[in-house]
């Protein structure tokens, strides 16, 4: 690692910590030429699979277009920038995972209803709409019964869980 400060060649390693849940390592270094100390962060630079569009074109991976629509989901609901940061690393995450070069534009649109709907029941239905291309109101009308009974049950079963721990 070259010194920002002399440009030398000759860096050492101070100490090194893992932050960001683990995922960077933060170290401390100092140069051996002027003995200034600066900080590093190293990262993995892990590839995001390709995206195949509906109509077959091939595109680069977009984590801003990703970023967007969950803003544009979001916009004006009670949601953190941490939440949301989260729920793109967790897509992120499971694309990564799937170990394929190339995923559809399809996949990436249910992960990201999956995230929103831990997230808000309204951005969720908001994307939905726009992602599934409701024609009229009764299908959206379909969408958040369907989310409300999906939502009854999770309560239900939540409840059934909760009386099972004070039996």
């Amino acid at each position: 690692m070259h010194c920002p400060f002399c440009k030398a060649n000759d860096t050492k390693v101070i100490d090194s910590r893992l932050v960001g849940e683990g995922e960077q390592v933060r170290r401390r270094r100092e140069c051996l030429s002027c003995k200034e100390r600066f900080t590093t962060f190293e990262t993995a630079e892990l590839l995001m699979p390709r995206v195949v569009k509906q109509d077959g074109t091939r595109q680069p991976f977009d984590e801003d277009k990703l970023n967007r629509g969950f803003s544009r989901a979001l916009e004006k609901r009670p949601v953190s920038i941490e939440a949301i940061d989260k729920a793109i690393h967790n897509i992120k995450y499971r694309l990564r995972a799937t170990g394929e070069r190339e995923i559809t534009s399809l996949l990436i649109g249910e992960e990201v209803m999956r995230e929103l709907r831990k997230l808000d029941d309204v951005a969720y239905v908001r994307f939905a709409s726009v992602y599934r291309s409701f024609q009229d109101i009764n299908e959206f009308k379909e969408e958040v019964e369907r989310l409300s009974r999906e939502v009854a049950a999770d309560e239900a079963s939540a409840e059934g869980s909760r009386n099972k721990d004070t039996d």
